[in-house]
């Protein structure tokens, strides 16, 4: 039993000694020539296993399933003001009133309506032009239309008479130099009568149109018989034409023409008057 004893002591301290010895081996080299412990398989790391141990089951790899990709729902459940309330929160501003501001106030709201007060004006200049403009086109117009009316009054008087005396009597577009009609016409059934007067004197002659069956013949006897066999007969246009003392007499298209004269007009004036209606 000693015997044993010493031995099983023998054998400890050989084994302690044999311990010290490799790690005193182990720490006198450098950090590079020592083995690792650890190696590394695929994304796995794993302990390095002796070769000659082979108790240990094959390894497997496992293949992880995947995680459900939870969402994650947000209430918001915050507290949320009434309405009224932030009417009734709802922060005033601040007043100056110190004499400063109000003075200050006062002279903007002066400019103000001194500018208000500006276009005002410049509206109402504007609105004033405007007026004017379509006064002077009015009045521009009306004396365009009245002189218009004017030119051709003895016209449109001898349309209306025509209309009332049932006839188709014209106005001569010729009038001897100093005499106008100033639209004075006369009218009756079949006859429509043209007074011209004199602008310096109270010389006067008329031009009178009536319906008439009459050809040239008849008017020749009725101014033969008037003038006592002493007319002038002239031919002009298409017209012949029985001229005495300032009278005259032809027919033309129906109508039976009349110079009855109190201011001795001569007979190239009748001639040119009588082409002209």
């Amino acid at each position: 039993m000693k015997n044993d004893k010493i031995n099983t002591d023998n054998i400890q301290h050989a084994i302690a000694n044999k311990s010290k010895a490799i790690y005193r081996k182990a720490v006198q080299k450098p950090i590079s020539q020592i083995k690792p412990l650890v190696r590394k398989i695929g994304h796995n790391m794993d302990i390095a296993r002796s070769k000659s141990i082979t108790h240990f089951a094959p390894r497997t790899a496992t293949v992880s399933a995947p995680k459900p990709n939870l969402v994650k729902k947000h209430f918001d459940i915050r507290p949320t003001k009434h309405p009224l309330a932030k009417i009734t929160h709802t922060s005033k501003p601040i007043i100056d009133t110190s004499a400063k501001a109000i003075k200050e106030t006062a002279i903007t709201e002066a400019f103000a309506k001194i500018d208000e007060a500006k276009v005002e004006a410049k509206k109402k200049l504007r609105r004033n032009n405007k007026i004017f403009r379509i006064v002077i086109v009015i009045i521009t117009l009306t004396l365009i239309v009245g002189y218009f009316i004017f030119i051709n009054l003895p016209n449109i008087s001898v349309d209306i008479a025509n209309a009332q005396a049932g006839i188709k009597a014209s106005y001569p577009e010729y009038c001897p130099d100093g005499y106008n009609s100033n639209g004075s016409v006369s009218f009756s059934e079949g006859r429509v009568t043209i007074n011209f007067h004199s602008n310096s004197s109270d010389k006067k002659f008329s031009i009178e149109q009536t319906r008439s069956s009459w050809d040239s013949s008849a008017v020749k006897n009725q101014v033969n018989t008037d003038s006592k066999g002493e007319f002038i007969t002239t031919e002009e246009g298409g017209l012949t034409i029985y001229s005495y003392n300032g009278n005259a007499a032809w027919v033309n298209g129906g109508i039976l023409y009349k110079i009855s004269d109190d201011s001795s007009l001569n007979n190239d004036q009748i001639r040119r008057i009588a082409t002209s209606l």
